[in-house]
Formats: C-alpha cells, sequence, structure tokens
C-alpha cells in the first residue's frame, strides 16, 4: 500500500507534514467553514475551486478535477516523481527517508549509476564552460558565434553554454578524476572510437546543457560552427538519465519561474537558440522541444505549469501537416493550444532580433488551433484559381466538422465564406453532407457499441456506484450497516476503493480516504469523481440517503435481472434433468428476490 515503504514511516511523514500547512507554503488558502480554498495551482482559474480537506488530508479541483494527497501534491507542483516528493517532504519535517526498506539491490545498484552518470555530466559541463572563456585559440569560433547571435555573457551562464575544442580531452579529463571506461561510455557524454579510445561525442561543438527540471544535466545538445555534411545539431544519445520523449529544454528555468509567479502560458518553440534569444528578450516562459515530434510525456510536463500553450515554430511550420495533426497531442491533454504565425522564412529567433516588440506582434496575433489548420490550409492553396478553392473549401470543412461546438463551427464557416465568397448556407450544406457520409461510414460495430452502452444505462450505474462508495468512503450513517460485498464492481478503481473500505471495516479501523492514494499508482479519472461527491450537503440529509437506498436496489435489480436472463438460456439448452431442476431451483431464487427488491422500500 505504501509503495515499498514501512506504513509507519508513510503515517509519520504525513502526520508531520499536514497537507493544509504543506500547500499554504505554495499558494494561499482562504479558509470556508471546514475547506481551505484556493485558485488552482494546475490550471489557469480566477474563481477558488481547490479544496483541501484538513480533517481527511487531500485535496480536490472541482474545476480541473485533479485530487491526492500531499505527496500527490508535491508530485505535482514541483513537480517531481514518487520518490523525490518523499525526499522533499522527509527533509522539511527533518526526518530520514528510510531506502533500505524500499530499494531492491538492484534499484540500489541503479541508484548508484545514476548518481555516477549524473555526476560525470555535471563534471563535462563545467569542462565545456571552462574551455569557453580558456583563452584557446580553438574556442574563437565558439566565441564568435555567441557575439554574432548577440547572446550576452549572463545568458551564457545561466544557460551553460560551453566548447568543445576537440575529441580527446573532455574524455582524458574525465578519466583523470577517476571515472571508468564504462561509466563514461553509459553516460553519453563519451563514445568509443574505432580504435577504442575514447573520444568526445559533441567533439568541436558548440556546447547546450540540457537540464532536467531538478538542475541535474541529463544530456548535451551540439551545433557545427562550419559547413559540413555531419547534422548541424545533435544531441548525446539516450541513457539512464536521459529520456528525450519526457524532457524539454528549459524546464529548469521554467519551474523557477513558477516558483516566482503564475505562468499563464508556456511558449513551446523548436530549438535551442529560439529558446536561449527569447528568454534573453524576456519571454521566460519558453521550453524547446529540441526538434523532436510532440509526445504525451512533453505535453504533460507543460500541464503541470499552465493549461495553455503557444506554438511558436518555424515560419515554414504551416505547410507542416504531419507536425500540425502532432499538436493534437496537446489537446488530447486538454491543453489550450494557440498557433502562433511566423513570417515565411523566419523563426522566433529571427524575429526576435527586431526587437521584443516584433515577437510579441506575433504573440498578440496567435490563433486557435483549429482556426491555425484553416490558416495553414490558406497559405497551401491559391484561392483566386478555381480548382485549388475548391479543394480549400473542401480540405477546411473537415476541419471545421472537428471543431469542439457548434458556435465555433459557426464562427469559422463564417470566416470562410469572407475568405472564399461561398455563402454561408452552401457552406453549412456541405459541412451537414460531409457530416452525414463521415456517420455513414463509420464501423456498424462502433455505432452497435454505442447503441448498446446507451441502451443499458452505463452511466447511470457507474453513476449510482460511484454514489455508493463515497457514502461508504466518508461514513455516511446511513450506509454504515451497508455491505459492500452485495454489489459487483466492475470498474477497476471502484472495486479498488471497495476492497480498501471492506478491509478497514473488517478491522475495525477507521476509514481514511488519503490512503487511496498510496494504493492507486496515480490519482485516476474514476477517483476524482468519487471524490467530488464528498462537499457540500451532496451524501447528507433525506434526499441522499433515499438516492443511496434506490441507488443500490437499481443495481441488485439490474444484476438480478441479467442473471435470470442468463439462467434462462442456460435451462433451454440443458438437457440433463437433473441440471435443469438445479437451474430451476436457482431461478426460483431470484424470482423471489426480484420481487423482493422491487417491493422494497
Amino acid at each position: 500500500m505504501s509503495k515499498g515503504f514501512d506504513p509507519r514511516f508513510m503515517q509519520e511523514l504525513k502526520q508531520r507534514n499536514d497537507i493544509v500547512d504543506v500547500i499554504g507554503s505554495y499558494i494561499p488558502l482562504d479558509r470556508k467553514g471546514n475547506t481551505h480554498w484556493a485558485c488552482c495551482p494546475f490550471h489557469h482559474e480566477r474563481t477558488p475551486s481547490f479544496a483541501v480537506n484538513q480533517s481527511e488530508q487531500f485535496y480536490h479541483c472541482f474545476g480541473c478535477g485533479v485530487s491526492g494527497d500531499v505527496v500527490g501534491f508535491v508530485r505535482e507542483i514541483e513537480p517531481t516523481d514518487f520518490m523525490g516528493a518523499i525526499r522533499i517532504l522527509a527533509g522539511r519535517a527533518k526526518m530520514q527517508v528510510p531506502e533500505t526498506n524500499f530499494d531492491t539491490e538492484h534499484a540500489i545498484e541503479m541508484k548508484k549509476k545514476r548518481d555516477k552518470m549524473a555526476s560525470i555530466m555535471l563534471d563535462s559541463a563545467k569542462f565545456y564552460l571552462s574551455n569557453l572563456y580558456s583563452g584557446d585559440s580553438r574556442a574563437e569560433a565558439h566565441l564568435q558565434y555567441i557575439s554574432n547571435r548577440k547572446l550576452s555573457p549572463t545568458t551564457v551562464k545561466k544557460f551553460g553554454l560551453g566548447a568543445s575544442l576537440d575529441f580527446y580531452s573532455l574524455p582524458e579529463y574525465l578519466a583523470g578524476k577517476g571515472y571508468s571506461k564504462q561509466d563514461l561510455i553509459d553516460s553519453g557524454a563519451v563514445s568509443e572510437g574505432k580504435n577504442g579510445r575514447l573520444v568526445d561525442f559533441e567533439a568541436g561543438r558548440l556546447i547546450f546543457p540540457i537540464i532536467n527540471a531538478f538542475d541535474e544535466v541529463v544530456a548535451f545538445g551540439g551545433r557545427l560552427l562550419e559547413k559540413s555534411d555531419f547534422a548541424k545539431y545533435k544531441n548525446t544519445r539516450e541513457t539512464l538519465l536521459f529520456n528525450k520523449r519526457k524532457t524539454l529544454y528549459n524546464i529548469n528555468l521554467l519551474k523557477k519561474l513558477k516558483r516566482k509567479r503564475p505562468i499563464s502560458e508556456v511558449i513551446m518553440v523548436e530549438g535551442y537558440m529560439d529558446t536561449i534569444s527569447l528568454y534573453q528578450a524576456g519571454f521566460e516562459n519558453v521550453v524547446a522541444s529540441m526538434g523532436t515530434s510532440l509526445t504525451v510525456e512533453q505535453a504533460r510536463l507543460i500541464k503541470r505549469y499552465s493549461s495553455n500553450v503557444y506554438i511558436s515554430y518555424d515560419g515554414d511550420f504551416a505547410g507542416q501537416n504531419a507536425d500540425l495533426r502532432g499538436l493534437e497531442i496537446l489537446k488530447d491533454e486538454d491543453l489550450h493550444v494557440r498557433v502562433v504565425p511566423m513570417p515565411d522564412g523566419l523563426d522566433p529567433d529571427d524575429v526576435v532580433k527586431q526587437g521584443k516588440e516584433a515577437y510579441q506582434k506575433c504573440l498578440d496575433e496567435a490563433m486557435p488551433l483549429v482556426d491555425y489548420k484553416i490558416h495553414a490550409l490558406e497559405r497551401k492553396y491559391t484561392l483566386s484559381d478555381t480548382a485549388q478553392k475548391r479543394r480549400f473549401v473542401a480540405e477546411a470543412l473537415e476541419v471545421v466538422a472537428k471543431a469542439e461546438s457548434e458556435s465555433v463551427k459557426e464562427e469559422l464557416l463564417k470566416k470562410l465564406r469572407d475568405k472564399t465568397g461561398i455563402s454561408y448556407h452552401a457552406l453549412e450544406r456541405d459541412l451537414l453532407n460531409g457530416n452525414k457520409e463521415r456517420i455513414s461510414q463509420e464501423p456498424s460495430t462502433q455505432v452497435q457499441a454505442k447503441i448498446a452502452e446507451t441502451a443499458s444505462g452505463t452511466d447511470k450505474r457507474k453513476k449510482a456506484m460511484r454514489f455508493i462508495l463515497a457514502s461508504k468512503l466518508f461514513s455516511a450513517p446511513y450506509a454504515k450497516s451497508f455491505d459492500l460485498t452485495s454489489i459487483v464492481f466492475t470498474d477497476e478503481t471502484q472495486n479498488i476503493v471497495a476492497k480498501y473500505v471492506l478491509e478497514r471495516e473488517n478491522a475495525n479501523e477507521r476509514i481514511r480516504p488519503s490512503e487511496l492514494f498510496e494504493i492507486l499508482d496515480e490519482s485516476s479519472q474514476e477517483l476524482n469523481e468519487i471524490l467530488d461527491l464528498s462537499y457540500g450537503d451532496k451524501l447528507t440529509g433525506e434526499v441522499a440517503e433515499r438516492f443511496f437506498f434506490d441507488s443500490v436496489r437499481s443495481i441488485q435489480s439490474e444484476d438480478v435481472e441479467k442473471e435470470i436472463q442468463k439462467l434462462n438460456g442456460q435451462y433451454s439448452k440443458e438437457t440433463d434433468e437433473e441440471k435443469r431442476k438445479e437451474i430451476a431451483k436457482k431461478l426460483a431464487e431470484l424470482m423471489k428476490r426480484r420481487i423482493q427488491l422491487k417491493t422494497k422500500k
């Protein structure tokens, strides 16, 4: 239950870190009755919907649905992993983390290896930085590039830029510090040459340290300073420290910024220089995807800092349909996406060199993703050409069809009308006809599944089960004597909650809802829905009591009907007389149970 820790350690850790005190050290809390309220730190809002339950030691946001205990809060706000949150809270409470209690021998070895690699990368970064200002003539090209890009010494230091001067000085320096050959290779900073000699992986390049949210150097990006057949930019390979899918360039400084003030939006660019130039110009809320396609992990990382993201790629981005589709990853993670239109052929670094105001103008013109998709299509086709205009309209209507609401669709159709001269009603008819065609092409099995789900009242059943569990979880008096084993829970999270309640009741121990965050690996949406019922008077009074027993009766009746149908089918197929008698006996019992449920008040 405590993810490898002695439960006594976890209990003491939480007792010494009252959730109100911990959350209150990050954001201001306003107490109203038994609940503390705040504007949610995990999404942008003006009216407080983030509630902290001090008696049960958990938080829940009614706006974005997140919830968790004190460990979960620290994980999200820092952000860090489970172990990182434990160490932060233990440090706050001046407690020793009992690592030997949860680390297996393999995990201990992996931790030692990771720490060794982090040490190698830090020493490498310091070595590269010292090269830059060493006075060595080979560093002149690196310094000249920095000068040409108009980067100040303060900026260079903040981002830790450095210089690789040759193939062999870095591995020789690191070997001199006592690191083994294998550790050096595993770190990614060096590689093994054909003759078995270690070489600097970024030999001769301008160095950009890639630093994670915990200020650890995890990798390096390098830029060539002269024309070559080799790639202009390259990153050190993925290692135990570095996973490109889970990393964003400049995330360390973004984290520091969030500690100073709320971040209303994050600007996403493609490369190192775009990030550094924008940061130097005052746009500190910037990160880079380092030229890779966006990933779910990166989207979730951004969401920890803001629910709004501005995509600011180069001027050729509008024509790259694959990249535009990739932005759906951000949208799928409930991020509000706006795309910043850039002048053709220019990237953010080029624009910001014209002055901060020039780039701010681009930001001010940022469009919602759906609008930008149409904007991209407009640049793809020549609307004065009849055939191209028709292709533009057909593709644009495909975009409009996927808009999130009817009001947005109406607004987009009006814009299409103005761009093309085609009447609004003609565009609307084409859109409706296109929708009918798409629906008719939907696999019949999917349509049948949707109808079946609606017909079976899946949502109604799930809501009833949530209410039953919430009533038990928060010890509603009318639910005290109810036996949860009489309900069959099919949802995994609901099963976990029910099992927890039953274990506590059988042991005659207090039910503590916050303990569920130790049992569940992540705060699931289903748990959030259950916790949503715990505020206000949703679980109290005669109306709540009546709804509880109505929910129990409807679920049990539904289950009895399903079992009767199942046994009727078995009875009609069974040829063995004895077995038919057994089935008939069960059916009689179920019929009796059906009558009891119908007449029960």
